[in-house]
């Protein structure tokens, strides 16, 4: 008998040794499997910590994640996908994707966006792969697109788009880039009332004749602050030389009429 319970000592300790131990960086509500963590539906606040370095798939869909903060994220230079559907994202900060450089797919539909900045994507120079769909959004800066040189697959449908002028830039992008925006009917005005539901896409140019974009550069603004004053005074001597002109003239025209009357 205690033979029989030395060998099988020794087999139970052979067999906890044998087990693959769990991961260190893997974060208690995620499941981590060769480099793919899974953290789908586990009432998330916020991004978990202590992401392994080798993370190449990070899921975080149907949580409660309101805030991407300046270090939301370790650096994680293997990261391939971000997957961040059905939170209740409405902020991302202008440093939150810093150290991810390596991402090809991020996906941020169905939350609460309604503002994004370009330097929140500056980063990501590898993209290909952005899904903006069912956000808030009204208008979206095309310098946000500009900064994603490898971008091929866009989603923006689903937002209460402002058809006005305002949405002119974004118009001029998605003209120039059809091949890359996917889901093109579904993407759609929301206002005016008018235009509720008419297809962005199916705007031509006329559609913005009366648009006029009046950003100047700081070197517009410096030529027309010089050449102003300049302009200025320029009339006011054009003014005051006819004025002399005409004078004279008049004075001219007298003389000869006081002259003969004087003779008589």
């Amino acid at each position: 008998m205690g033979c029989w319970w030395g060998r099988g000592a020794v087999l139970a300790c052979l067999l906890l040794l044998l087990r693959p131990l769990p991961s260190p960086c893997c974060p208690a509500a995620c499941r981590c499997s060769l480099g793919d963590v899974d953290c789908s539906e586990h009432g998330l606040r916020e991004v978990p910590p202590s992401l392994a370095a080798n993370t190449s798939t990070l899921w975080l869909g149907y949580n409660f994640i309101t805030v991407l903060g300046p270090r939301s994220f370790p650096p994680l230079p293997g990261l391939r996908v971000l997957s961040l559907p059905h939170n209740h994202l409405g902020l991302i900060h202008s440093q939150a994707l810093v150290g991810l450089g390596a991402l090809l797919e991020l996906d941020l539909s169905d939350n609460y966006l309604t503002v994004l900045s370009a330097e929140t994507f500056q980063p990501l120079i590898s993209l290909t792969k952005l899904n903006l769909s069912g956000n808030r959004l009204r208008q979206l800066e095309p310098g946000v697109l500009r900064v994603l040189p490898q971008l091929q697959a866009l989603f923006l449908q689903d937002n209460p788009w402002g058809c006005s002028c305002s949405i002119l830039p974004l118009w001029r992008w998605l003209s120039h880039n059809r091949d890359k925006v996917r889901e093109k009917s579904l993407l759609l005005c929301r206002v005016p009332e008018q235009l509720n539901k008419y297809p962005i896409m199916a705007f031509g140019n006329e559609s913005f004749r009366q648009c006029q974009e009046t950003s100047l550069s700081a070197e517009h603004y410096v030529t027309f602050m010089i050449i102003g004053p300049f302009s200025f005074m320029a009339s006011i001597f054009f003014c005051t030389f006819t004025g002399s002109i005409v004078v004279v003239y008049h004075n001219l025209r007298k003389e000869p009429h006081v002259s003969r009357r004087s003779c008589i």
